[in-house]
């Protein structure tokens, strides 16, 4: 009896084990607009979205949801910069891999053109760049308190993925320094 109850803790413990991880929530395919416009709505400011390469790691840190794309990485960032800045509520701050400006066309074919491509989607708007070690500890900071949304793409050309970190679209960082000092007065 002992030896039965010690092989069923046994094959119960994983189970129970996988049971107390953090959920990750995952989609796939070609509806993953209809999930990413469900969810839209409700990210905000200090949210972060990630249109990502193929290669882009799965965090284990709780808070983030992977959506597989199966498609490849500039159409579906044109698609989410127009869903974020037609949100109204939320507006993007880009950051990018600085690794990507030094990669040559000899070392990854199509490079240039994807790098000119992109530069064209995100025009307009202030590209932060950052080495790539450094977007993990932005991230893992961010993922302990706010949401992160991974859209995974097909695109198999490396430091291509863009963050973007959400800011509030309809207040900035006067009227903010403005509100703080007018409570900060006696």
């Amino acid at each position: 009896m002992k030896k039965i109850l010690r092989s069923a803790w046994i094959l119960t413990f994983p189970l129970l084990a996988a049971c107390s991880a953090a959920p990750v929530q995952t989609a796939s395919g070609p509806g993953w607009q209809q999930q990413f416009s469900e969810t839209l709505p409700l990210l905000g400011h200090r949210n972060w979205i990630i249109v990502a390469d193929k290669a882009f790691p799965q965090l284990k840190a709780e808070g983030i949801t992977y959506i597989n794309t199966g498609s490849r990485l500039l159409p579906v960032l044109q698609e989410v910069m127009a869903a974020v800045q037609g949100s109204g509520h939320v507006k993007p701050i880009v950051y990018r891999d600085k690794e990507l400006q030094f990669i040559t066309e000899a070392q990854s074919t199509g490079i240039g053109a994807f790098r000119d491509s992109v530069a064209a989607a995100l025009k307009g708007h202030d590209v932060r760049e950052m080495l790539h070690d450094s977007v993990f500890a932005k991230l893992d900071a961010a993922a302990g308190l706010f949401r992160v949304v991974v859209l995974k793409t097909d695109e198999k050309l490396p430091y291509t993925s863009v963050l973007l970190e959400l800011d509030c679209a309809y207040w900035d960082g006067e009227k903010e320094a403005a509100l703080r000092k007018a409570i900060a007065r006696p």
